[in-house]
């Protein structure tokens, strides 16, 4: 009877654990309706938004709170978007600006996802960052200050910048 049960159920462990790596894989993530509800490309306000550290804290997840208040970035080729090939647009997972379209995003080989330009200029405020014994730009939301990532000047045509996102800052709505 053991013989019986491990003919059926290795197979069945199998299949299982080959559905969740497809699943972990996947790369057609749909945002749940509750965040897709907050997130329009007509939110265009550049409004501060300032909050305590206690209400970030309960409003994002760990990552993101890491990433966008603690100027943390992720492992790269090991995150959401650096290679989703979905067409749509990318937010700001503090505050929902829209910052990024899927039209100017390309495959810089860095393993995070990067783009030549924001939506718009106005929508990223570049500051100055000397860590780690270098000088860069560093890109923040112009509405909640949230840490996005870096610019360099390495980018392909018309504007020569590779913007260099963090996925854990950005939420991304796929188009209808």
């Amino acid at each position: 009877m053991k013989t019986v049960y491990q003919i059926v159920l290795l197979p069945l462990l199998f299949i299982m654990l080959v559905a969740c790596i497809d699943a972990k894989n996947d790369k057609s993530k749909i945002l749940p309706e509750f965040i897709q509800e907050g997130l329009s490309l007509k939110d265009t306000s550049l409004r501060k938004i300032v909050k305590t550290d206690v209400v970030w804290k309960k409003e994002l997840t760990k990552n993101q709170y890491h990433i966008l208040r603690e100027k943390g970035t992720e492992t790269p080729f090991q995150n959401d978007y650096y290679d989703n090939p979905q067409k749509g647009n990318y937010f700001c997972a503090g505050c929902k600006l829209p910052l990024f379209s899927s039209k100017t995003k390309f495959e810089s080989g860095t393993g995070w996802p990067s783009f030549y330009a924001p939506i718009e200029k106005n929508r990223v405020s570049e500051a100055i960052d000397e860590s780690y014994g270098m000088v860069r730009g560093e890109i923040v939301c112009s509405r909640c200050e949230g840490h996005l990532g870096h610019v360099f000047d390495d980018g392909p045509n018309p504007t020569g910048l590779r913007y260099c996102m963090n996925s854990g800052s950005m939420l991304f709505l796929a188009d209808k």
